[in-house]
């Protein structure tokens, strides 16, 4: 136990004071916080850019006079004819266009938009609007209908969503929330175990290469060197998410005070699509405070720590195993493929057949296999998942990171001294049934 220990302590402390580590660990909540701020800015930017003049060459003699400017279109009734007009934008890099209505514009519903280059989406968009309104106004008049009348019919639906507990009492639910946090926690768990568990078999590769590994397997048994290695680079991994989480909220307060009003964005983008129902930051963040309450946070804390250190432990072992048959990582992607199928498979299940039936036959029998049950329990949790499924679950899980560890073990314990010598399946199933 005490060799298990201290080669937990070589891996740890030798992974943590690499520059690579401090790199990693610093730079990725900056780049997360660079791209929100440069989504923030870039948006910004097209909307200043997307501001339209369109010249409008009415036949009608009537539409262009309902046509209402907006903070991101204005509209002039143009004065040339309609080449003339052609020529006079033709080259311009700004976003000037030409609205050209028809006489039977009424009839036909058909107009000509020309752009001086690719036409904007937002400003074809919002010229439809409100031409369609002008359409249906028309229409209204013509069946003698105060269009004032329909605008004032509210048909809105707002549905308070419950879910009936065991107790028999109903409580607030919103499948939306549950749905957010599953994806999330499934792409979480999906690269993080992927991630650590390569790095696990690309640090057993570095070391059988440099042929550290014959001073070390001197001093230790194979198996403790495993253990040692998986549980040294899994603490590494939740340090580095523990510091993710707190680098990320301290970078996220400096930058949403550097971008100015929260409600900036917001009120933008409401410029630029008037046609958009209101949205009040206050309504919006009282509704996700109270689905928020839906989900039971400290639930899925715990059954995400379980989960991700079980799913951990069992898929390095695997890569553990990989690294001692092979020389190079290319030899090992061969091995590799086989290993993440299971994982790959529960991540792209978990974005439709999980999330739309996360009690069904499928989804709960995901949930009790080992390989996959990382991602799909996960993935099931926010949608209330008995305690009993969990623990199943759970248990299946240490279960099979135990017969995979003894499965890697005998795999490791050959491997790991084996040179210049291509594996195989075959290989491996002889490397396993070699006595001690």
């Amino acid at each position: 136990m005490n060799k298990i220990l201290l080669i937990i302590q070589r891996e740890y402390l030798s992974r943590v004071k690499k520059k690579s580590f401090l790199l990693t660990t610093f730079l990725v909540p900056l780049f997360f916080i660079a791209m929100y701020i440069g989504i923030f800015l870039l948006s910004k930017k097209s909307f200043e850019d997307a501001n339209a003049l369109v010249y409008v060459v009415d036949n009608t003699n009537e539409i262009s006079t309902l046509l209402e400017n907006t903070e991101g279109l204005k509209f002039s009734n143009s004065t040339m004819e309609l080449n003339e007009q052609i020529q006079e934008i033709k080259g311009e890099k700004k976003n000037t266009n030409i609205l050209l209505i028809p006489k039977d514009f009424y009839t036909s519903h058909k107009i000509e938009f020309l752009s001086s280059g690719k036409p904007n989406i937002t400003t074809q968009s919002e010229i439809e609007n409100q031409l369609e309104e002008i359409l249906l106004n028309h229409q209204y008049k013509e069946l003698d209908i105060d269009p004032q009348t329909i605008r004032n019919i509210d048909n809105t639906v707002s549905v308070d969503a419950k879910e009936i507990t065991e107790s028999g009492e109903a409580k607030s639910s919103d499948t939306r929330i549950a749905m957010g946090i599953a994806m999330a926690l499934s792409i979480l768990i999906y690269l993080s175990l992927f991630l650590y568990g390569a790095q696990v078999m690309r640090g057993i590769i570095e070391e059988k290469s440099n042929r550290i590994i014959e001073v070390i397997i001197s001093s230790v048994k194979p198996f403790q060197l495993m253990m040692g290695k998986i549980v040294g680079i899994g603490l590494v991994g939740i340090t580095q998410f523990l510091l993710w989480i707190i680098l990320s909220f301290a970078l996220a307060g400096v930058a949403t005070s550097f971008l100015g009003d929260k409600n900036e964005f917001q009120e933008q983008m409401m410029k630029n699509n008037p046609q958009a129902p209101e949205m009040d930051s206050g309504t919006i963040m009282s509704e996700i405070g109270t689905a928020m309450e839906s989900v039971n946070i400290p639930e899925l804390l715990i059954c995400f720590f379980l989960f991700f250190i079980g799913g951990y432990l069992l898929y390095s072992a695997l890569f553990a195993a990989v690294g001692s048959a092979v020389d190079n990582e290319t030899e090992a992607n061969q091995f590799t493929m086989p290993i993440t199928t299971p994982l790959l498979l529960a991540y792209v299940l978990s974005f439709g057949v999980l999330i739309n039936d996360p009690h069904g036959q499928v989804a709960t029998w995901l949930s009790f296999i080992p390989l996959t049950s990382p991602i799909a329990m996960l993935v099931r949790v926010p949608f209330g998942v008995p305690i009993w499924q969990i623990a199943l679950s759970f248990g299946l899980l240490v279960l099979g990171f135990v017969f995979t560890t003894w499965v890697a073990a005998r795999i490791y314990r050959v491997g790991i001294l084996m040179y210049g010598k291509k594996a195989s399946f075959k290989e491996l199933i002889k490397w396993f049934n070699y006595k001690n």
